[in-house]
């Protein structure tokens, strides 16, 4: 999931540093998964997956296509980190759920995605609060 290295245009300083945030967060965020040899996609749909979970409810809170998540969780399926069943609510539906081999390799993205962590922990407490206070603000 390349980004380009900097915006088009930029108005201001923040912009600037929120893109270079996103722009390093990403780089960080599909090594994390390389080195597991997921792509970012199956890092971050297994992420989501503390529950068993509808492939349209993915889709959505992805903003991508149904079809990608059924690819994402194809092979997902295939390397044996995840698998579909009936949802026990609509046997028409399916729930896609982490294997136990899927929690072991979340847990061991969580441990290797440090970039947050590591950003934060720069910060005071104070600083932590005050960040957490904007970043909520500017996401409205």
């Amino acid at each position: 999931m390349a980004l380009p290295n900097k915006p088009a245009t930029t108005s201001s300083e923040a912009e600037a540093a929120m893109f270079d945030l996103v722009d390093v967060y990403d780089r960080a965020y599909e090594a994390a998964a390389a080195e597991l040899s997921l792509s970012t996609a199956q890092a971050c749909v297994l992420g989501r997956l503390d529950e068993p979970r509808g492939m349209g409810a993915l889709a959505e809170e992805l903003g991508c296509d149904a079809s990608n998540i059924t690819q994402i969780v194809v092979r997902l399926e295939a390397l044996g980190l995840a698998v579909r069943q009936p949802n026990p609510r609509d046997r028409r539906s399916r729930l896609v759920a982490r294997t136990p081999q899927g929690d072991e390799v979340n847990q061991r993205f969580a441990t290797a995605f440090t970039f947050a962590r590591t950003a934060v922990g720069r910060l005071s407490p104070d600083e932590q609060d005050q960040l957490t206070a904007l970043l909520r603000k500017a996401l409205g």
